[in-house]
């Protein structure tokens, strides 16, 4: 694997004055000196020239010698490096991916709809650039696949079950795509700073069916809450009224006010009290 490594340099204004002085040299020559020295002068000013760099701030430049790697640039400035040799640009700038939206199937075999955005940065231009053909296209395939992969690992939602779901718990999933997005892409020299989702609903063809379901679900869950709530008021109630010593209840008139409390506080409509002026027997 090709590792990054410092490239040979020297500051770019020393080349320039080196390259000035020897042209202004063979100018002054060429009138008493031999055509070959004059020639040789302003050939090694160009070899000089054509070592000159210029390194835009949060960019590097990987210097290719014969195909051979010689290291990067990182410190933004003019440089001189390697004569004859090319020079690859990479940006070291915070870079943003937004994944199309994708089909799968999550845990339980619903298909879901799914898209990340992924922010990266390159922060090895060796691995970038000879480890892999594109790190762009790299990165963007590598993606998709690691939010595919991650989106079938869990459920979209567990309706209260326990365990982590793609609705509930998306930091926790933002954590686990981030960890599987580097290990995908440590190859490339990228490193991935967030990975997040941005979308994700039921597909189209069953989201009329799980939008019923989830409404089934909230209402059981509030009839739940509302029966536990009358359980417990109608325990108060009852023992209120036997600690104060307002009314003497046997059994069968505490079943009839629990009854009567019940379907008073988990009816959906307003009760209508009836006023009973006789007695239970």
């Amino acid at each position: 694997m090709v590792t990054e490594r410092k490239a040979p340099r020297v500051n770019g204004f020393i080349g320039l004055l080196v390259a000035a002085f020897l042209i202004y040299f063979a100018i002054h020559s060429l009138h008493h000196a031999p055509t070959w020295a004059v020639v040789l002068l302003y050939v090694i000013a160009l070899v000089i020239l054509s070592g000159i760099v210029v390194v835009q701030p949060n960019q590097a430049k990987a210097v290719v010698f014969f195909g051979g790697y010689l290291g990067t640039l990182h410190k933004s400035g003019l440089w001189l490096t390697v004569p004859l040799s090319t020079r690859r640009t990479v940006s070291l700038r915070v870079r943003n991916f937004n994944s199309e939206r994708l089909t799968v199937n999550d845990k339980d075999g619903n298909p879901v709809e799914i898209a990340a955005v992924v922010v990266f940065k390159v922060i090895d231009t060796a691995a970038a650039l000879f480890e892999v053909d594109d790190y762009l296209n790299f990165v963007q395939v590598q993606s998709e696949a690691g939010i595919r992969h991650v989106a079938s690992q869990y459920p979209y939602d567990t309706y209260g079950k326990g365990g982590y779901s793609l609705r509930e718990h998306t930091s926790e999933i933002a954590e686990v795509l981030q960890s599987e997005l580097q290990e995908r892409l440590e190859v490339s020299g990228v490193k991935v700073m967030e990975a997040r989702l941005t979308h994700l609903t039921y597909a189209s063809e069953i989201a009329g069916a799980m939008l019923q379901r989830q409404q089934a679900t909230a209402i059981v869950a509030a009839r739940e809450m509302i029966v536990e709530a009358a359980v417990g008021m109608v325990k108060m109630a009852i023992r209120k009224l036997e600690e104060d010593g307002v009314v003497e209840l046997d059994e069968e008139r505490k079943a009839n006010m629990v009854n009567n409390l019940m379907v008073s506080i988990t009816s959906e409509r307003a009760s209508q009290p009836v006023i009973n002026t006789g007695t239970l027997y």
